[in-house]
């Protein structure tokens, strides 16, 4: 019998990847038995997905292969979904085996949150993984032609639903790709609505009110129509019922509203709200030393008592941590608590179009823009290095 920890990483996401990087560069030879698990045998880059989705650049651009992230001689991947963690056992059944743990990383990342909206699972799509941002640029094409077939206006109605970060990048690239598609189908623009509905108070909150303005002013001059403070009550085949009994004519709608943790989790035994697993201070689960929750499963939560919004960087950052901390337990060390430094908040506004807030400075318009593609360059940097940097960074555009 081997007397070397066992490592399991659910979820080759942002948490996922960037422990399994720091593992394979931290653990010596042999020091360590490492499998991470992942269903697709590439990561995709989450907050790059509203491109591909709205058809303005192409999927190739949004995932990497893991083989090309990771050392196969030090990381075991096994593609496999995960259909329960049994603690108690230490153990996680996959769907075409079992893996036994010593040391257990969840990263599994997060499912749409409805709200109980009735409804939206099953009528509306979801900008949550690579096969439905492929499906949402189809039917948004299909739609197109139809329309050339039945003249049914509502088949270019587009709601979507949330104007959080997701649900702004989503519209502003849709908006730009619109006059393309009126174009190839020979469909008059004027006839194309676009609407954005949040039942918050605000547009993009716990942004800079003078930067959700200005972000909403760009918007609007693309053509998108907002409904701000306006909850959606029902989603429809054929539409969605919002506000006071208003409906809203539409063949597409995209659900951006939310994001909840991982239902495995609470199958597990862990306690969870809407998902989430409040970790300590080291990442790991109450009563759980040896399992560690990062990413859309974790729930951490600023000095004020506010939980952090779960975030491509502060997954990253929880990766790096939480790599850290299993070698220190394996070497008997001491681990080092999780403190989440912001790099700064960029949101982009389709072609061009930006705002941010860096270094406690505003930003807008193309400087903004230079600077979400700074953001996504870095991180091609930090997990593939130059290579990956030219393979897949958008320079222009």
């Amino acid at each position: 019998m081997s007397s070397i920890p066992k490592i399991v990483i659910l979820g080759a996401g942002y948490g996922g990847i960037l422990t399994a990087q720091r593992l394979q560069k931290e653990l010596n030879y042999n020091e360590a038995d490492v499998t991470l698990v992942n269903r697709h045998d590439y990561h995709y880059i989450t907050t790059h997905l509203h491109m591909p989705a709205a058809g303005t650049d192409t999927i190739e651009h949004a995932r990497v292969s893991i083989s090309k992230l990771i050392d196969e001689f030090k990381i075991d991947l096994v593609k496999s979904n995960v259909k329960e963690i049994r603690l108690q056992d230490r153990k996680i059944i996959l769907e075409d085996g079992t893996l036994s743990y010593d040391y257990l990383i969840i990263g599994l990342g997060g499912e749409p949150e409805t709200f109980g909206i009735p409804g939206m699972l099953d009528h509306a799509m979801t900008i949550r993984s690579i096969n439905s941002v492929r499906l949402i640029r189809e039917h948004i094409e299909y739609q197109f032609a139809m329309y050339k077939n039945d003249n049914k206006r509502n088949r270019i109605n587009f709601v979507v639903g949330g104007a959080g970060f997701s649900g702004v990048e989503f519209v502003a690239e849709l908006a730009d790709r619109i006059p393309k598609l009126c174009k190839e189908f020979d469909v008059n623009p004027k006839n194309v609505h676009i609407y954005n509905v949040e039942a918050a108070p605000s547009a993009l909150p716990g942004f800079d009110p003078e930067l959700v303005e200005h972000a909403m002013n760009v918007l609007k001059k693309k053509g998108v129509t907002f409904k701000i403070g306006v909850p959606i009550k029902q989603c429809l085949p054929d539409g969605v019922i919002v506000g006071e009994g208003e409906k809203i004519d539409a063949a597409t709608v995209v659900w951006t509203g939310g994001i909840r943790g991982n239902a495995l989790l609470e199958q597990a035994g862990l306690e969870v709200m809407r998902g989430r697993v409040k970790v300590d201070e080291y990442l790991r689960a109450p009563g759980h030393e040896d399992v560690y929750v990062i990413g859309d499963n974790s729930l951490v939560f600023n000095k004020e008592g506010r939980p952090y919004p779960p975030t491509a960087q502060i997954a990253m950052q929880q990766g790096v941590n939480c790599a850290i901390n299993v070698v220190a337990a394996i070497r008997k060390k001491e681990r080092q608590p999780f403190v989440f430094t912001s790099k700064g908040t960029v949101a982009s506004l389709g072609k061009g179009e930006a705002i941010a807030v860096v270094g406690g400075k505003k930003y807008k318009g193309w400087k903004a823009a230079q600077l979400k593609k700074l953001v996504d360059l870095r991180y091609l940097l930090i997990i593939g290095g130059i290579p990956l940097v030219l393979k897949k960074g958008r320079f222009f555009g």
